[in-house]
C-alpha cells in the first residue's frame, strides 16, 4: 500500500501539470486574470491567469471520486488490480458516506472560491458560506476533532463540532492568507500535506494518505508554473479549497492511541498538537496579520502588505528567498511535529519552546519593520497581487 500511495503522489503531479499548463493559456485568451478584490484591498494587478485552483482540484477531486466509484461498484476488480488493497476495502466502503460528504464540501468551497475571483464576494457573505460548508461537513461525516476525548463530557459532541467548524473556518483563511507571494502558499500547503502523509502512512490510514499524496502531488504539478515569476496564481478556487482538504484530511487523522503503547504516533496526549505545529506558519502569520489589522481598526479581510513574507522581503531579501525560507521553517517545524505524541513530556516541551523560539524570531523581524501607516515608502517590489 506504501508504493500505491506514492504512486499517487506522481498521478496528482501528472494531472495537474499540463492542466495549469493549459489553463495559463485559456485564462490569457478569455481573460481570467489577476482581479483586485474588494474595496481597499491593496494589491497591484498582474496579467496573470488565477485559475490554477481548478487544476488542483481536479487533480484530486477526479481520481478521488473514481476511487469512490470503483469501491462501490467494482470492488473485485479494484481489489484484482491492487491486491494490497482488498483487506481494506471494506473499511473504506463503510466510510463511503463520510468521503462524498467531504468531496461535495470541497467542491462547494472551491466553487465559492472560484466566483469570488471573478466577482470580488464580501468578507461576511464569503465567512458566512464557510461557516455553513464547515458545519455541513462536520454534521453530516465523521470529521470530528477530539470526538473520542469529549465523549465522556456533558455537551462533548456539540463541543467537537463547534471545535472542528473553527478549525476549518481557521485553516481555510491562514491558506488563502499565506496566498501572498508567488509558490508560497503552494508550498507550505505541499510540506504540510507531505508531513500529513508520512503520519497516515506510519498508521495505516491508507484512504486519508491516498488522498494527502494526491494534493501534495497535485500542489507540486502547480508550483512548476507558480514558482516566482508566476505564470499563474491559484486563486481563492485554489487556496480555500486546499485549506478545507488540509483541515479536514488533519480532522479526520487518528494521531495518538493511549490504549496502544505501540501505536505508530504515540500514546501521549499532547500528540493531538500534531497538525496545528505542522501548519504553524500559517496558522501564525493569519493570527498576526488578523490582531494587527484589527488593532488598527482595519477589517482582517482585506488584504494589504502586513504578511511574515512582505516584512522579509522589506528587510532585504528576494521574494524568491522569502519564500524559501517559509518552506524551510515550515520543514523544520513539520519535521518537529509527527513523532510529538511518541515523545516523553520533557521532549515534547522542547518541541514546544522551539517553535515558541520560531514565533520569537518571525515577531522581531516583523516588529523591526516600519508600519505601513507609519512608512508610507513602500518598495515597488511588494506590489504582487495575489493574496489576502
Amino acid at each position: 500500500m506504501v508504493g500505491t500511495v506514492l504512486a499517487l503522489l506522481l498521478v496528482g503531479f501528472a494531472l495537474a501539470l499540463p492542466a495549469t499548463w493549459l489553463l495559463v493559456r485559456l485564462g490569457h485568451r478569455v481573460g481570467a486574470l489577476d482581479t483586485p478584490g474588494v474595496a481597499g484591498h491593496v494589491k497591484e494587478l498582474r496579467r496573470v491567469p488565477n485559475i490554477g485552483g481548478v487544476a488542483i482540484f481536479w487533480a484530486v477531486a477526479g481520481p478521488l471520486a473514481a476511487g469512490l466509484a470503483a469501491v462501490a461498484f467494482a470492488p473485485d476488480a479494484l481489489a484484482e488490480r491492487l491486491p494490497g488493497l482488498s483487506v481494506h476495502l471494506e473499511r473504506v466502503a463503510g466510510a463511503r458516506g463520510d468521503w462524498l460528504v467531504i468531496l461535495a464540501g470541497a467542491f462547494a468551497i472551491h466553487v465559492l472560491g472560484l466566483v469570488d475571483d471573478r466577482r470580488a464576494l464580501g468578507a461576511w457573505p464569503k465567512l458566512l458560506l464557510q461557516v455553513a460548508i464547515a458545519l455541513g461537513t462536520t454534521l453530516f461525516s465523521d470529521v470530528r476533532l477530539l470526538q473520542n476525548f469529549l465523549a465522556d463530557y456533558p455537551g462533548g459532541e456539540v463541543a467537537s463540532i463547534a471545535l472542528t467548524v473553527a478549525w476549518i473556518i481557521v485553516v481555510v483563511n491562514a491558506v488563502n492568507f499565506i496566498d501572498n507571494m508567488d509558490g508560497l502558499a503552494g508550498g507550505i500547503s505541499m510540506i504540510a500535506a507531505l508531513a500529513f502523509m508520512v503520519a497516515t502512512i506510519l498508521t495505516g490510514q491508507w484512504f486519508v494518505a491516498s488522498a494527502l499524496a494526491l494534493l501534495a502531488g497535485a500542489l507540486g504539478g502547480f508550483l512548476v508554473l507558480n514558482i516566482a515569476p508566476a505564470r499563474i496564481f491559484m486563486g481563492d478556487g485554489g487556496s480555500l479549497f486546499i485549506g478545507y482538504m488540509l483541515a479536514t484530511l488533519a480532522a479526520r487523522t487518528v494521531y495518538i492511541d493511549t490504549d496502544h503503547a505501540g501505536y505508530a504516533l504515540g500514546s501521549a496526549w499532547y500528540g493531538v498538537f500534531m497538525p496545528i505545529i505542522v501548519l504553524a506558519i500559517p496558522l501564525y502569520d493569519g493570527v498576526y496579520v488578523t490582531l494587527w489589522r484589527i488593532s488598527r481598526g482595519k477589517s482582517p479581510f482585506i488584504g494589504g502588505h502586513e504578511h511574515i513574507s512582505h516584512r522579509l522581503v522589506e528587510l532585504g531579501l528576494s521574494k524568491r528567498r522569502a519564500v524559501g525560507v517559509l518552506w524551510l521553517l515550515t520543514g523544520v517545524t513539520a519535521m518537529s511535529a509527527i513523532g510529538l505524541g511518541l515523545l516523553r513530556p520533557w521532549q515534547a516541551a522542547l518541541v514546544g519552546l522551539q517553535l515558541l523560539g520560531i514565533f520569537a524570531v518571525m515577531a522581531v523581524l516583523e516588529t523591526s519593520v516600519a508600519r505601513r501607516d507609519s512608512n508610507p515608502r513602500r518598495d515597488s517590489n511588494l506590489r504582487r497581487g495575489d493574496g489576502a
